[in-house]
């Protein structure tokens, strides 16, 4: 660990509100001095400072990060809002990339991950391919990145835990699909914290992804009787060969309560051995695992019966009267964002050329106007100051579509970007923060789904672009890309 005997190293949590942060800043604060970053105050231990950071701000996210030697990133997105437009994986990528570009200007040392185990498998459930990216996502800005890759956490408040834990207490009779019967590893959150702890400011950990495996191998189905029996419930449970997936996330969903966004994708990913590969992290810190009941009882014992409101967990949900939306786009070979940017400011109007007009000024500012009306539906002014090749940013200034954004308790401004992936595959078109004028129900009934429509037909025009021809110079080395 690299501490000076005068001076503790700082270490940032993003997600610090959620069950394994919760658990985390005490024992980060016998060693270093924490600062615990989310969207509302929360409660911290001696040795701890909470900063108020929205993840989906790069601005904000720069600011929390200054001073930060280290830092832990225990995010997901799982639970988006009513007025989220946008699936959990875009989502993820974009608060992710925040956080990657903004470690990496604050001189960031080390960023250590907590995500999925990744199986054998070929194709990936949405969950853990989004897991996986997160992990890219963050290492491709120069941060070196400690992953941990963790199954199923036993601990209060963990979303697969709980619902677990609720299906075992309210059903009698648990009829189980064939997934059930998929070998999981359980790890205990007394270990992921330990863990979590040891990997920080260790080089020989930099730039690698370990595996977290619990003291035991075991199917969900013991699992689930395992937990029944640590309750004192008698439970029949039935497995059947073939039981629809979406029967089975009603099921859960109507037992549990939990919503389907946050269900879906965990049972899309129970078809998966979620195993470790030897050795685990656990062997390489030479810590002895909990076993399953002792992870159990510690889990059932703190197990507050609280709502699925996203309050106890590290998912990142956007919250407030503001409108959130993201589309994934192809990127041409050879172009990059901004070009992307000004593609669609031609595109647009050349595609409803009868019905919009968009202009352009000197320093790339857009106003869309419907032909024959003064007043332009949204004014967007381009950010010069933080906007780069990859990621061009206009913030929505004005226009009879948008409300002023509500910029009091340091709250970012509603904005329009264009996010290049570090692969240079596709790019992310993002609105945040935007407050439509529209009533919210015709909101959704109009310029909701008009956006959505339009953001396919770019894609479209996007995808039917020619790349640009490649030159290299002559004589590269055998083997160069």
């Amino acid at each position: 660990m690299e501490a000076s005997e005068n001076q503790r190293a700082t270490v940032a949590v993003a997600g610090a509100s959620g069950f394994v942060g919760t658990a985390l800043l005490p024992t980060l604060a016998e060693h270093f001095d924490v600062t615990a970053l989310s969207r509302s105050a929360i409660p911290v231990p001696p040795g701890a400072r909470w900063m108020q950071c929205d993840l989906f701000s790069m601005l904000q996210t720069e600011r929390a990060l200054v001073g930060a030697d280290y830092a832990v990133y225990l995010v997901h997105s799982m639970l988006p809002s009513r007025l989220t437009q946008a699936r959990f994986e875009d989502m993820d990528f974009i608060l992710a990339d925040n956080f990657a570009r903004s470690a990496a200007r604050a001189g960031v040392r080390q960023i250590v991950y907590l995500g999925g185990i990744i199986p054998d498998d070929a194709q990936l459930s949405r969950h853990l391919a989004s897991r996986l990216e997160v992990e890219r996502v963050l290492a491709a800005r120069g941060v070196p990145v400690t992953s941990l890759r963790a199954g199923l956490i036993v601990g209060p408040e963990g979303s697969s835990f709980r619902i677990v834990s609720k299906l075992v207490q309210r059903s009698p009779v648990l009829v189980c699909p064939h997934w059930t019967r998929s070998m999981t590893q359980p790890v205990g959150l007394r270990d992921v914290v330990r863990l979590l702890n040891f990997c920080l400011g260790r080089r020989e950990l930099f730039g690698r992804a370990f595996d977290l495996g619990g003291a035991e191998v075991m199917t969900y189905v013991e699992l689930m009787r395992r937990t029944a029996t640590r309750l004192g419930k008698r439970r029949m449970i039935i497995t059947l060969p073939f039981v629809p997936t979406r029967l089975s996330v009603f099921g859960i969903r109507l037992v549990t309560g939990a919503p389907r966004e946050l269900v879906s994708p965990l049972v899309e990913s129970l078809r998966h051995a979620m195993l470790a590969h030897s050795p685990t992290m656990e062997e390489r810190a030479g810590i002895v695992p909990q076993t399953f009941d002792a992870a159990l009882d510690e889990a059932l014992s703190g197990n507050a019966r609280k709502s699925y409101s996203g309050r106890g967990s590290s998912r990142v949900t956007w919250q407030g009267r503001n409108v959130c939306s993201i589309q994934r786009l192809p990127l041409p070979p050879g172009r990059d964002a901004i070009w992307v940017a000004r593609e669609y400011a031609r595109w647009l109007p050349s595609f409803f050329k009868f019905v919009l007009r968009v202009t352009v000024d000197e320093r790339l500012n857009l106003e869309f106007r419907v032909a024959g009306l003064k007043a332009p539906l949204l004014k967007l002014s381009y950010s010069h100051d933080r906007s780069s090749a990859d990621r061009p940013l206009y913030y929505i200034t004005g226009g009879v579509l948008a409300r002023p954004s509500d910029v009091s308790g340091g709250r970012a401004p509603a904005r329009l970007e264009f996010r290049e992936s570090p692969d240079r595959r596709s790019v992310l078109a993002a609105v945040f923060s935007y407050r439509p004028s529209l009533p919210w129900w015709i909101y959704r009934l109009t310029q909701a789904p008009v956006h959505l429509l339009v953001m396919k037909l770019f894609a479209w025009n996007l995808a039917r672009q020619q790349p640009l021809p490649r030159s290299a110079p002559e004589g590269r080395p055998i083997g160069q890309a």
